[in-house]
């Protein structure tokens, strides 16, 4: 399913089976989660995105080819492939541990081919063993809404007060790790969305609300997943003095102008940006430890540009997830 230009929708086509390079494999796609970053990448939100390009970035796969010198996985095993797809090991990121900023780091579904396909090449060192213990179809979300999700929950801190705004993919996966760490989980939906809330409150949040009210306690750090920049203010009118609010997406929308007061006394905002191989090894390991209940709709892979719209009008609750025969 091929993205010819921003705006458009998908096209079905047959392409050629990609051909690896020194050091991959490749995947024959089991499974593949639909992110927002894949919404805004197809809505030409992100700029300059490989043009035409396989959206996805949060694979399934079984490895059938590896190409020289790629000798982590045998033939069959199951992998997961993630948003950050090579990175060039030189920069002074990548020489200080933050290859999440890497100068020239490539990204699947973005800057590379990625998952909305039958197969997929992707560098093996940026792939990912996945739990036996999760399906295909409920690993899938772990590749991004998980990994993601679990960044920002690091870049939290301890919070025992911990507010989520937008209660989507990611939000339902930290709300379930929030809670297993012992924290309270205060969920904030678009005002009126009384289905997301319930479903906020079925997962362990202690409360759940409209972001535009603020919460019956004050948050030790707030994370946003949502892609409003006025909810940036929001939570800082909710975080106690010394918190924290993480935005947890590649794109948000402008942020307002707000008065320093809901900034002093030691309120930090910051912004989390991409993954590293850490991070994911980090949370692979997490996800092994206790269940985590990916709450999924599946699509069948021809159907991508339907679950898009879904995902884009706020019909989902938890992620889709596009399924190969």
């Amino acid at each position: 399913m091929v993205l010819d230009s921003a705006q458009t929708a998908l096209r079905e086509t047959t392409l050629q089976r990609p051909k690896i390079r020194e050091g991959q494999i490749l995947a024959q796609v089991c499974a593949c989660a639909v992110c927002r970053t894949d919404l805004q990448v197809a809505d030409g939100e992100l700029p300059d995105p490989k043009l035409p390009l396989v959206l996805g970035h949060e694979i399934v796969g079984r490895v059938v080819e590896a190409g020289k010198k790629a000798d982590r996985f045998k033939l069959g095993a199951r992998v997961g492939i993630p948003w950050l797809g090579w990175t060039c090991g030189e920069c002074r990121y990548c020489r200080s541990g933050q290859e999440n900023l890497c100068e020239k780091a490539k990204f699947n579904g973005y800057t590379l081919d990625g998952g909305y396909a039958e197969y997929m090449a992707a560098d093996e060192r940026y792939c990912f063993e996945i739990p036996e213990s999760y399906s295909d179809v409920h690993a899938a979300p772990l590749m991004c809404a998980g990994l993601i999700g679990y960044r920002s929950l690091v870049k939290a801190g301890d919070a025992e007060h911990l507010g989520i705004y937008g209660f989507g993919a990611a939000a339902h996966i930290v709300c379930q790790i929030a809670k297993h760490q012992g924290r309270k989980v205060f969920a904030f939906t678009r005002p009126g969305d009384d289905k997301s809330q319930k479903f906020a409150l079925s997962l362990g949040a202690v409360w759940a609300g409209d972001s535009k009210t603020q919460p019956p306690e004050q948050l030790d750090a707030a994370i946003i997943f949502a892609s409003s920049g006025e909810l940036v203010p929001q939570a800082l009118r909710a975080v106690a003095p010394g918190g924290t609010v993480v935005c947890g997406g590649i794109h948000m929308s402008d942020i307002p102008s707000f008065p320093y007061d809901i900034l002093w006394r030691e309120r930090t905002v910051c912004s989390v940006a991409n993954l590293t191989r850490r991070d994911g090894e980090e949370f692979m390991t997490l996800a092994s430890t206790f269940p985590i209940k990916t709450i999924i709709q599946t699509f069948p892979f021809r159907e991508a540009n339907d679950a898009l719209t879904h995902l884009r009008t706020g019909q989902l609750q938890g992620a889709a997830v596009l399924t190969m025969s």
